[in-house]
């Protein structure tokens, strides 16, 4: 798992580490590494044009050593002064006597130089950076984006709340974010994820005083551990029973989708108790089609309730019904906006419950999700006892306890109708084999995104691809490789 800490959690780590090792060592270190990485990004760096952007903080001092770095190999660096008289000084020194130059920012030749550059390097603000850019910064992150330069931040990209990704106003956009000790939840999560590009983490020695982290993000080999393939002893009842009421005559497609998904993923046996029995029993023999309600299917060890079921008198006590078992259930689609009219059927429930809304949905529960996504579906999770999983570019799952997931994979792609129906039916699959409610959701999350990411290989998607690529990605989070077009797999 990877890790993520907000600003103060690093504050309080980085304290020890400073009393521990001589004065700037610190800043040195993470110096170093932001200009590896930039010379790992621009190949060759002799005479190479770089510019960095410095603010009056540490993240302008790790900007002028890093150039320093790169200076002496031959670059030909620049520095933009947001305030020449605040700068930091031992870093603005070693940068003049390796011949960088020093230019005030806001003047005609500070813009020439952006506009020459091989790369621009931000250093304005830092990970204590709140608020929207002043004017003479917003100029500067609008000339760089506007430039053919790569763009790298130092540590966050300035203009960004590095806990929760929030952006007032404008913000520096960086191809790649170069973040030290740990990485901040605003680089993956909300408007912030748009800005970091790809990040890159610097170790500088923080680790051993790091605390428990504020969320984390689930790799492959994460996955891999809690995807249990079947041994010799197991049958079709032991690897998960799950049930899936989704779908209706007006929208048959959900519980064809949403059981073929389950169908996909793990379980030994689907049980499908919902409306559109004809489609989902043609799509899928597989499938055991129950001709009625939930309780005539027999036991399951989870259910899946609510993509295209509707939100008529039956489909409510349905949903009654269903939340009325001792076993775990996901709640997706028309199923929220009816329990967001009646939350008491999930406070109740003893058995976990994971709830899989998106922006909309979530907001009919009292509260649109707003720049804190985290915190928006812990809050939500706290308050009705359950697991959430709140869907978007980066997903985020939070249960009750205040454990949160961020989504590390997935498309653009998938903003398509019914891909959150095969979300919901790969949820309802992974409950069925004994992961809790968050878990669930985030390993659910994960492989939707790694498979929509194969589905999109080769241009737009339809979910009904996301059900075909399914064994391909599971495949590939334990380390298979997958299929190419073509293979008859003989």
């Amino acid at each position: 798992m990877i890790g993520l800490y907000t600003a103060a959690e690093i504050r309080v780590a980085e304290a020890p580490v400073l009393a521990a090792t001589p004065d700037g060592a610190l800043m040195q270190r993470a110096a170093t590494g932001l200009a590896t990485v930039c010379l790992r990004l621009l190949g060759a760096v002799y005479g190479r044009r770089i510019v960095l952007l410095v603010g009056t903080g540490n993240n302008g001092g790790d900007a002028l050593f890093a150039g320093t770095h790169l200076a002496r190999r031959g670059a030909r660096v620049s520095a933009l002064l947001l305030d020449p008289d605040r700068a930091h000084p031992a870093g603005l020194s070693a940068l003049r006597r390796a011949r960088g130059r020093v230019l005030a920012a806001g003047t005609d030749d500070a813009a020439a130089a952006i506009s020459r550059a091989d790369l621009v390097l931000d250093g304005m603000l830092g990970i204590g950076g709140r608020g929207g850019l002043r004017p003479d910064a917003a100029e500067l992150a609008r000339l760089a984006g506007e430039s053919a330069a790569l763009t790298v931040a130092v540590d966050v990209p300035s203009g960004i709340d590095a806990d929760t990704g929030a952006v007032d106003g404008a913000a520096f956009p960086a191809m790649h974010t170069v973040t030290f000790g740990a990485v901040k939840p605003g680089l993956v999560v909300g408007e912030g994820r748009g800005y970091a590009g790809e990040v890159h983490l610097i170790d500088i020695g923080l680790g051993p005083h790091l605390p428990s982290p504020t969320a984390v993000r689930l790799t492959d080999a994460d996955v891999a551990a809690r995807l249990v393939p079947p041994s010799a002893s197991d049958d079709k009842y032991t690897q998960g029973v799950v049930g899936v009421v989704a779908g209706s005559a007006t929208f048959p497609g959900a519980g064809v989708l949403c059981t073929g998904a389950a169908l996909r993923t793990r379980p030994g046996l689907v049980r499908y108790a919902g409306t559109a029995a004809d489609g989902v029993r043609a799509a899928w023999p597989e499938a055991i089609v129950t001709d009625g309600r939930p309780g005539d299917a027999g036991r399951v060890q989870a259910w899946v309730v609510g993509p295209g079921m509707g939100t008529d008198d039956d489909a409510r006590s349905v949903l009654t019904e269903v939340l009325g078992t001792d076993v775990p259930v996901v709640v997706d689609a028309d199923a929220l906006t009816m329990l967001a009219e009646d939350p008491s059927l999930v406070r109740d429930r003893s058995a976990p419950t994971l709830l899989t809304p998106h922006d909309r949905e979530f907001a009919r529960f009292g509260a649109e999700p707003g720049p804190d996504r985290i915190g928006a579906a812990r809050r939500l999770a706290a308050d009705l006892g359950c697991a959430v999983l709140l869907k978007g570019e980066a997903t985020v799952v939070a249960d009750a306890a205040g454990t949160a997931f961020v989504n590390a994979t997935g498309t653009s792609w998938l903003a398509t109708a019914g891909t959150g129906d095969v979300l919901a039916g790969i949820a309802g699959a992974l409950l069925a084999t004994g992961l809790d409610a968050a878990e669930a959701g985030a390993v659910a999350a994960h492989l939707h995104g790694r498979t929509g990411q194969l589905a999109a290989e080769r241009g737009p998607l339809v979910a009904g691809d996301l059900i075909r690529r399914l064994p391909d990605a599971i495949g590939r989070v334990r380390g298979v490789p997958a299929r190419r077009l073509g293979d008859s797999g003989a």
